[in-house]
Order: structure tokens, then sequence, then C-alpha cells
């Protein structure tokens, strides 16, 4: 950890959409976060990196029903001591909103998602370093560094004059001034799986500039945080496994071989 940047308190995205989720389903849960991968429930897992991460100071897990993801291996996350369960509303930029800057989120925050079983204290210290002092940071992996390790991979591309680029979820809010990023996830967070649907949400002349390919993603990120008024900046991460969240029976599979590599079981 960088000494001179001040600790962050890590926001667990843990609830779903009001009709559930198809892979809770699938495999018996209430909720995507308790599917289990490689032994261990993906909420778990996230938690326990993210406890582990020297640029960590508090977990707060976000959920619409927390006391239901209290079960398994996640029963005691409500008697940690730097772990909060807080009720969160159904949309994700109002629920972050209405926490960030209280006793419980105290700034600046990291955001990321249960889904991601395969996140690292590397990953978070890459991406807690990279994003500095700024107001607001988005993580991103390059996709020929993800494809070289993970051919078969499939995922959402940005495509920008200087690549192709996929989402970490991973985001850091430095402070008040991301009120106006936030009310505006709360609008465009439909679209992340479009990226032209979700660049449209940042302005026509952002849009135009990345189907024509004339902007590059730093500077698509800091044009973006201009419209809201934030400092805003790209972090794009070394490792490959950082994009991979889970959302499908594919991508399950796919992390259970990662983890059996990574955790000498293969």
């Amino acid at each position: 950890m960088n000494r001179s940047l001040p600790q962050v308190t890590a926001v667990v995205l843990a609830g779903q959409r009001p009709t559930g989720d198809p892979l809770a389903r699938h495999f018996g849960k209430p909720y995507k976060a308790l599917v289990e991968v490689g032994g261990r429930s993906m909420l778990s897992r996230v938690v326990e990196t993210l406890l582990s991460s020297p640029s960590v100071g508090s977990v707060v897990v976000l959920c619409q029903e927390p006391d239901r993801l209290l079960v398994g291996d996640t029963a005691d996350l409500a008697d940690r001591a730097r772990v909060r369960m807080v009720a969160s509303g159904t949309r994700i930029g109002t629920s972050v909103s209405a926490i960030a800057g209280t006793a419980t989120a105290p700034w600046p925050i990291l955001v990321t998602t249960a889904d991601h079983p395969l996140l690292t204290t590397e990953m978070v210290e890459s991406f807690r370093g990279g994003a500095g002092d700024c107001g607001l940071a988005v993580g991103l992996g390059e996709r020929a560094t993800i494809e070289a390790a993970y051919p078969t991979t499939r995922r959402t591309w940005y495509k920008f004059s200087d690549g192709h680029y996929s989402g970490t979820n991973l985001f850091l809010l430095g402070g008040p001034d991301v009120a106006p990023a936030l009310a505006l996830w709360s609008d465009i967070e439909d679209r992340r799986k479009s990226a032209w649907r979700l660049l449209a949400g940042f302005g026509p002349g952002l849009l135009l500039r990345a189907i024509t390919r004339t902007i590059s993603a730093h500077d698509a990120v800091r044009s973006a945080g201009r419209r809201v008024g934030v400092h805003a900046r790209a972090v794009v991460l070394p490792q490959p496994e950082a994009v991979i969240d889970v959302d499908k029976l594919l991508d399950v599979e796919m992390a259970k071989a990662i983890l059996a590599r990574r955790e000498g079981l293969a």
C-alpha cells in the first residue's frame, strides 16, 4: 500500500434485481453472491480478499436482504469487527449515495461486486495505487492482456483508439464531488452490458469519438468525468483475471479452474 494514501471503505454490491438471478436459481441460492466457486461462496472470497488488502480499512456489504446472506461460510459476517451489513435499494447509484461519506462508509470508497471470486489483494492494491487521490477512478483490463491468458473468454469490450478494454468492477469514489457521477450511475446502470448505450449516457460528443475511435480509453474517462465535474482516471490493471466476473455457468467453470490452479489443487 502507498502509505501516503488513506485507506478506503470497500463497498461490496451483493444484491440483485427484484426478478432474481438465473445463476442463483440454478444453484438454489437466494442471492448470486452465495453461489459457491471452488468450495466457497463468492461473497466469502471477495470479503476475505478485501480484509486482507492493506489499503482497505473496512468492508460494507450492500444487499436488499442482508440477513439472507448470513448462511454457510458467510454466517459470521455481521459479527466481524471490520464488516457491516447494510440494506440497499434496487438501484446501485442511490444505494451507494445513501451511505457514502457517512460513519458507515467514510471517504474514500472502493466499490466492487460480490460476483468477483478471482479478486486478489494484488488487484486491489494495483487499483488503489493507480487511482491515487483522484475524485473518481474506473478499473479496466486490456483485451490483448486478457485474451493472451484466456483466449476463449467473452467480455463486453469498449473500443477506443488505443485498444479494447473491459471493466473490472472496481471503482474509486474519492469524496463528495462524485455525487453527480453517482446520480448518473443510477440513470445508466442498466446499460452496462452495451458499450455504446453506456457511452451515450455521457453525451453525444463522447459517443461519436468512441464510435470513430478518435479518443483513448484514458481520455474518454477523463472526458466523462469532466461532464459531471470530477477528476476521473482510468486504471488499467495488469492481472487478466481482474475482468472475469461470474454471470453464467461457463464463468463458474472458468473461475473454478483458475482457483484450482491458484490454490495448487489442479
